[in-house]
């Protein structure tokens, strides 16, 4: 039965509207009877007793904001009359590692198909790389894209030219601006791409970015260690890269940066430095030639049986909205207990959005040294926020506090919820790379394709990104799986949300039951047997973090 209201944790002051509330409405969850005082729209919160101006907003059962005005029980909370505020916290001396290990008995055998690594890594794709190390080569990038896509077969059928072609008739015909606003689009059935010569090669992406040169040096350090995690990342096979030359970001360092991720890197590496090579021609022809010996190579992969605990998921989510945080988070939560239990990996990211929960989330960490650094990740880039003007109380987005999450605090403790309940196995930086199995946090912006690129950068082979408002966001190399927070979203954009998780808002699955269904999602995505909506649509989003704040 669907509930109208609820109240996340019991020592909540607030409480959610699952649906409009209508003043002067009465309703009840449990033993508790509210009469709402103006109507509520959904995903929004009211206060359940009266709160004074200066006290505390609690939801989740953290401290999520403060009142600014005296607000009656019954009544919205909103930016009006509630500002951010969240706790403090420090090292505590004990670490509070104990978690609710879910049943995997079920889950034990399986297996999913992905392409095994000679570093022991499996992949869920099996994928060749162009990479320029500075933007001055993006042209040539282009150029080699121009050249590859549609000859081996790569290239994305042309569905919209034929619509184009007709409103060209139309045109030339006479027709007028508004017959043309009336033209009714028509999917071209002979819109099919060709077929592969590499079949068990899944594609060619070309990364390019603006970054190699220009700035200050960590920059062009960070930026080799991201294009290092790609390229070592057991979703690819090998990889092309264009250098200029004289750029910061050399060579060197990039063939460093691998060395850290793979001391024994076997797999094709092809460089080219233009300064050296001379003329254009010779530089893309070389690439070309170099690029197919590469994929004739990846070509001879194939997929094969791998465990479970090879997954490693990142934990994402983007235009969240008042629902994500009691659906699709804690479903993916549930998930990410499910799969550290079978030894797989979990990435938490999105720093900022974890203001408010740092006390939680520095208890669990595992060692005192974890715990001591990711106090020190987050008091760093809060400072610097703060030195930029800004803070992590400005994370929220217009569409996050049209849709009920007002404070970064409120937005923060539901966002946590992906992380699910295991303690924290490793602190990362960006962008190291996931070592350890179990939940890994790792320091990224709270910027949906910055934070992705990441976790991919750092070995996530599955992306897990959940959403409320709907958006599009997926990644060269890695699937990016879309979920849900409300039975609506999911109806209205079916074109790029993979998962339905408002069954949990509309009362007909359990949190753990959501879980468990992701969980079966995730192992068919990653044998091949099921393609997420991202790699249908060809969203290849990729956007490296410049050490600078973003929120």
């Amino acid at each position: 039965m669907k509930q109208s209201i609820l109240k996340v944790h019991p020592q909540d002051n607030v409480v959610v509207a699952l649906r409009d509330l209508k003043k002067m409405e009465t309703v009840q969850e449990r033993d508790n009877t509210y009469i709402i005082q103006e109507d509520i729209p959904t995903k929004h919160k009211f206060t359940a007793t009266a709160l004074a101006a200066g006290e505390a907003i609690i939801m989740y059962g953290v401290l999520a904001g403060r009142a600014q005005e005296n607000i009656p029980a019954g009544y919205r909370i909103s930016v009006e009359n509630v500002r951010h505020a969240a706790g403090s916290y420090e090292l505590a001396a004990q670490r509070k590692t104990s978690w609710h290990i879910p049943d995997i008995a079920a889950w034990q055998q399986k297996t999913f198909s992905g392409y095994h690594r000679e570093d022991g890594s499996v992949g869920t794709a099996n994928y060749w790389l162009v990479i320029p190390l500075v933007f001055c080569e993006n042209r040539n990038v282009d150029v080699l894209r121009e050249a590859l896509m549609d000859e081996l077969g790569y290239g994305r059928p042309a569905a919209y030219t034929t619509f184009t072609r007709s409103l060209v008739t139309a045109y030339q015909s006479g027709s007028s601006a508004a017959k043309i606003l009336e033209t009714i689009y028509t999917e071209d059935p002979g819109s099919i791409a060709a077929p592969r010569i590499f079949e068990n090669v899944d594609g060619i992406k070309f990364l390019t970015h603006d970054g190699g040169c220009g700035g200050i040096r960590q920059d062009a350090q960070t930026l080799c260690g991201l294009l290092a995690g790609y390229i070592t990342h057991p979703n690819v096979a090998g990889a092309t890269v264009l250098s200029l030359g004289c750029q910061n970001a050399q060579i060197t360092m990039l063939q460093d940066e691998i060395k850290k991720r793979d001391a024994h890197f076997s797999k094709p590496l092809y460089i080219l430095d233009q300064q050296q090579t001379g003329a254009e021609n010779v530089l893309i022809t070389n690439a070309i030639r170099q690029t197919f010996a590469g994929l004739m190579q990846a070509n001879q992969c194939t997929r094969q049986p791998a465990p479970l605990s090879k997954l490693c998921i990142g934990l994402e989510c983007g235009g969240s909205d008042g629902f994500s945080g009691i659906s699709a988070n804690p479903a993916i939560g549930y998930t990410s207990d499910l799969l550290v239990a079978l030894g797989g990996s979990v990435i938490l990211a999105e720093f900022p959005e974890l203001c408010g929960v740092e006390q939680e989330m520095s208890d669990r960490c595992a060692t005192t040294e974890d715990a001591t650094r990711f106090i020190q990740l987050m008091r760093t880039y809060q400072q610097r926020a703060e030195e930029a003007g800004s803070g992590f109380d400005m994370n929220p987005s217009p569409g996050n506090i049209k849709d009920g999450l007002i404070t970064d605090a409120i937005k923060s403790a539901g966002a946590a919820k992906k992380g699910g309940t295991s303690p924290v196995a490793a602190v990362l930086d960006y962008p190291e790379k996931v070592q350890r199995p179990g939940l890994n946090l790792l320091c990224t912006p709270g910027n949906d394709v910055e934070s992705t690129t990441a976790e991919v950068g750092s070995g996530a082979n599955i992306v897990l990104f959940t959403t409320g408002l709907g958006t599009p966001t997926g990644n060269p190399i890695t699937p990016v799986i879309k979920l849900s927070s409300n039975t609506k979203l999911y109806n209205r954009m079916r074109d790029i949300i993979d998962i339905n998780t408002g069954t949990i808002i509309d009362g007909d699955e359990t949190i753990s039951a959501a879980g468990e269904r992701i969980l079966d999602y995730v192992i068919q995505v990653a044998s091949g047997i099921v393609t997420a909506k991202s790699v249908l649509n060809g969203q290849d989003d990729f956007i490296p973090w410049k050490r600078g704040v973003s929120l």
